[in-house]
């Protein structure tokens, strides 16, 4: 049987993690700019999370050890790009702008604690910038997406659409597919392994 067909030649690590930089930086403006004219005044709340997740992705440092599968990209691209296509709506449930608040701040205050651990480890694709184990990681294995979960959920009380609950709901069916993969990868190194032994739930604490 003929053996199976990788990337093209030119389609290295580096050059993913640049043209993941660039795709990243693009959809962030176009985020920047639907804010700007949209006239909830808890629109700019998206912001917080998404520009976090543009610079982390600038700073990180480069690595071989990377999936160069096309379906764990697509599912990267997914749930990290998905949540960039929210439109900031009409507020609807005023009552519940203090709780969308709190857990818009509580999300990314997970998420961000997170990123410090990581430093310039951090990235979209699966791929191995090294095993941490301090910090958030301490109580589940993907504090990060935890902390993108809790806001998304603030975010979605204070900009309730159908098109947003769509965006979302197709965001994070790709972002549990996601953590199976980098798992998958990650699971290759013996130190994962044993991090996995430690520390037992992924993103939910008693759930998943």
């Amino acid at each position: 049987m003929p053996a199976a067909k990788g990337p093209p030649a030119w389609l290295t690590p580096r050059r993913l993690d640049r043209l993941e930089q660039v795709t990243i930086i693009l959809l962030w403006s176009l985020l920047v700019w639907r804010v700007l004219q949209s006239d909830n005044p808890m629109a700019p709340l998206v912001l917080i999370a998404e520009t976090s997740i543009a610079l982390f992705v600038l700073l990180r440092r480069p690595t071989e050890n990377i999936s160069m599968r096309l379906g764990d990209w697509l599912l990267a691209a997914a749930a990290t790009y998905a949540p960039l296509l929210i439109i900031p709506s009409e507020e609807v449930w005023p009552a519940l702008e203090p709780l969308a608040i709190a857990l818009v701040f509580a999300g990314n205050a997970i998420q961000i604690s997170g990123k410090l651990f990581l430093r310039r480890s951090f990235g979209i694709a699966p791929a191995n910038r090294g095993i941490k184990r301090d910090g958030m990681y301490r109580f589940v294995r993907h504090p990060i997406y935890a902390g993108y979960l809790v806001t998304h959920i603030g975010i979605m009380l204070v900009m309730p659409s159908m098109i947003n609950l769509v965006i979302y709901a197709i965001g994070w069916w790709a972002q549990i597919l996601r953590i199976d993969a980098e798992e998958k990868l990650l699971g290759q190194d013996p130190d994962y392994r044993d991090y996995m032994q430690q520390t037992r739930w992924r993103l939910i604490p008693g759930i998943y």
